[in-house]
């Protein structure tokens, strides 16, 4: 009798309110009773933590396209501005040539990039300078840069072109004597990049065309030397070129302007990536909403 007794207290009175026949304790009831789209992430269901669309994957792949896009939209921009930067320097090239003034206003320099000067005056060889290495057409080679001293008594720096390795490594070149009149056009200093050593002088090593320190080179202030650089024109043709090359005289720089603008190219590049990966986007949040509706 006490067994029954004790029995009969320790089992769990039945809820007033629960249905017959269902059980509220299984994984089942809960899965049952869950609302609209939260029935795939309860109990018993796919995972909430494997189909979120709200998950580092998803959101890291839809910022892409959008990424893309504006990188694709900004180069837009600099195509604009480097097509009209080189309508400007073009139409410069094309004015009359003007001589330069004795003392040149190095801060004005950069609004007469690409304008074509006459000058006339006499070769300082002793300090003549090779820039490079180069390559023209194939052909291994150096720019030959000489401070010309003016008949006004100032004295600027010419490249006065291209010459091969063995005429460079000979000296063989040229050297006239007497006055001499260029024909070029203006240029600023080059900036150089991560990637081109740095200019040594001392040991006659000149990567890129520093025109204060080739100006300095040449003698600088004390001697009246300006960093002001000026590139000798060439205007023949092909045979003239080879001439010149196989007798050692220097090749002149052709009248265009070789401002590199790939800008195009970029903007294909960051737009075809912006919608390639919003395809792939897209596909991928298609399938994780699939997933997610498929029962256990």
């Amino acid at each position: 009798m006490k067994s029954t007794s004790v029995l009969a207290k320790t089992t769990p009175r039945k809820r007033e309110n629960q249905s017959p026949g269902r059980d509220f304790s299984s994984e089942s009831c809960l899965h049952e009773t869950c609302l609209g789209s939260l029935a795939p992430f309860c109990r018993g269901s796919l995972s909430f933590e494997r189909y979120s669309l709200l998950s580092p994957s998803l959101v890291t792949l839809g910022l892409i396209p959008v990424l893309t896009f504006a990188l694709g939209t900004w180069q837009i921009q600099r195509l604009k501005w480097k097509v009209d930067l080189i309508d400007q320097l073009s139409e410069k090239l094309q004015r009359d040539p003007v001589p330069l003034p004795r003392k040149v206003n190095l801060a004005a320099i950069p609004e007469f990039v690409y304008r074509r000067v006459i000058l006339r005056g006499m070769w300082d060889h002793a300090h003549s300078m090779l820039l490079g290495p180069r390559v023209r057409d194939g052909i291994n080679g150096f720019h030959l840069v000489t401070p010309l001293v003016r008949t006004n008594g100032s004295t600027i720096l010419v490249d006065r072109g291209f010459i091969s390795e063995p005429t460079a490594t000979k000296r063989s070149y040229p050297v006239l004597d007497g006055e001499v009149e260029v024909h070029g056009m203006l240029r600023d200093s080059q900036t150089r990049n991560a990637f081109t050593p740095d200019n040594s002088p001392e040991k006659g090593e000149w990567y890129w065309a520093d025109a204060a320190a080739m100006a300095n080179y040449a003698g600088g202030e004390l001697r009246g030397v300006q960093p002001v650089l000026v590139e000798e024109i060439f205007e023949g043709h092909a045979g003239d070129a080879a001439m010149r090359l196989a007798n050692g005289v220097p090749i002149g720089k052709l009248p265009i302007v070789d401002i590199r603008n790939a800008h195009a190219s970029y903007v294909a590049t960051w737009y075809s990536l912006s919608a390639l990966t919003t395809v792939m986007f897209m596909r991928l949040l298609v399938k994780r909403r699939t997933s997610a509706r498929l029962p256990r």
